[in-house]
Order: structure tokens, then sequence, then C-alpha cells
């Protein structure tokens, strides 16, 4: 069991821990479960999903990075494929406060990047800021997204963001996790033909600026992250965070990476070089090579 998980783990039912047990044997669990392993949960517990969900938050906020705040927050976005996504807060330090990824950016962005094609609802320990509605509203599922809180009656996205403003006011057709492939070519080595598939998979209908970045690990493996835009601009995911956030939800860290890739088109309105490259160097990562789209 990663260590991460240790203190939380310890404080769960007897019954779930020894329903857990297995499934975080993995040093490298990747914070989701399969809807199998949560039908399995369910019955050697005997709780319905909500509750279960609440049951497993703590493990998701023992994700979470919260190396300035150092206040944890943990959420699961239940795909409708059945899957669970873990998610938690993360902050770098030597960064800038923007790079920030909220808990709920992080369980959607994790469900997103693993091919999860709708939200059916998502569980929070503490209520989402509007920085995090706006990010929902993005979504497929819309308004009807329903937001399960600690100690209140489930309510949807459209009952906490009432006169929402969002895609469909900008007239955008294509939204969050709908299917999206910019059609650029692969090219390069592994790593870069990763980094130019996840820019293929951006959700980017404001600045058409798509990018992907994909951070290859000493033991090789590969994390990727896609930009994913919202209509309110600020909300907006980079690349980077997605990848980083992959990476750390499968119990890796930033020394573990070798190797760095940002694929972005030289001439798009938004350029993710610079920001990248900065996050990265205060990660102790200076090895960054860009792909140019094409």
């Amino acid at each position: 069991m990663h260590p991460r998980f240790q203190s939380a783990f310890a404080q769960l039912a007897v019954n779930l821990q020894s329903a857990l047990a297995p499934v975080l044997a993995d040093e490298h669990f990747p914070a989701l479960l399969t809807a199998e392993q949560v039908a399995t949960l369910k019955e050697a517990t005997g709780l319905d999903e909500d509750a279960l969900a609440f049951a497993l938050l703590p493990l998701a906020a023992a994700c979470a990075r919260a190396d300035l705040s150092h206040f944890n927050v943990g959420a699961i976005a239940r795909g409708v494929s059945g899957t669970w996504y873990f998610g938690g807060n993360m902050e770098f330090l030597g960064a800038t406060m923007q790079q920030t990824v909220h808990a709920e950016q992080s369980a959607i962005s994790h469900a997103w990047l693993r091919g999860e094609k709708s939200l059916r609802a998502i569980t929070v320990n503490y209520t989402p800021c509007g920085h995090c509605r706006q990010f929902m509203n993005e979504l497929n599922s819309g308004l009807q997204l329903r937001v399960n809180l600690p100690g209140r009656e489930p309510r949807t996205l459209g009952d906490y963001l009432p006169d929402a403003f969002g895609p469909k006011d900008l007239e955008i057709k294509t939204l969050l996790m709908d299917e999206q492939h910019h059609g650029f070519a692969l090219s390069g080595d592994d790593l870069s033909e990763a980094a130019i598939a996840a820019a293929n998979k951006s959700h980017t209908p404001y600045s058409n600026s798509p990018s992907g970045v994909a951070l290859q690990c000493r033991d090789g493996r590969i994390f990727t992250g896609s930009y994913a835009e919202n209509a309110a601009f600020n909300p907006t995911l980079p690349p980077l965070q997605g990848a980083l956030n992959l990476l750390s939800l499968n119990g890796y860290d930033y020394p573990d990476i070798q190797r760095a890739v940002l694929a972005e088109k030289a001439d798009a309105p938004l350029i993710q070089w610079d920001a990248t490259a900065a996050t990265l160097n205060a990660l102790g990562c200076s090895t960054l090579e860009r792909v140019l789209l094409a």
C-alpha cells in the first residue's frame, strides 16, 4: 500500500478495510475503482453507492498534494461506465497560485483522460468553490450532474450554479468529455507521439490552441495531459496539470519525471511553453522538449 493511504485506511470500517486491502496492495494503485470493484465493495459493506462514496472520501483526500495550504480536499467522480475516479487538490511550491488543481478538477480530468464518456455524479468532502462549479459546467453532463456533499441531500450542479453561464451561451456544441480528435499526425518517439495524441484530445473551442503534455518516469511509465478550456476562461486546466495529476494519482512523485514533451501549434493564440517550463522547473524537472503540431 502506498504510504499516503495508511492513515486514512486505518480509519475505515473493518469490513471496508478487508474488501479494499487487495485493491490497495499495489503501490501504484491507479486511484480508481472499476464497476466490478465497486460492486464488490457494496456487497462487502452493505452500503449503497452514495454511502460508499462518502466512506471512500478519506482515501481520495489522501491523494491531495496540498504542499501550500495543508488542506486536503478529496473528490470521487462517478462515470457512466460505472468506474469511480479519485481526485485531490494539487499545489506546486515554487510555481504560481494559478497552477493549482482543485479536487473536483483532479477527479474530473482523471476520468476524462482515462476515456470516460460522461459523469453521473461527483462526491466531494467540502462544498465546491465557484471556480469548480464553473469548471463542471463545461461537462457534457451539464447542470444535471449530481453533486453529493456530506450531511446534505444530493443536489444538481444547477442547484449550486443558478443562472449559469457556460458553453451553450457561446453556441459551443462539443463539450468536455465529448469525443474529440484534432487530426494531428503522430511523429517522433513514443513520448512525442503520446504528447501529440494528448493534444488531439484537447477541448479548445475558445482559443483553438490544442496542446498536450507527456511525462515519462524513470521506470518508463508515461502519463499524458490534454488542455481543457472553459467558457469562463480562468477555470481552464492546462495540459501539464492533467499529466501531473495522473502521475501523482498513480503513486509517482515529481522526482520520478525523467523527460517531458509539450505538443502545441507554433502560431496558436495561446502558448503553453513558458508556463509549462516554469512549473516543471519548480518541481525539479528541466528536461522539457517541444513538438510543433502541424
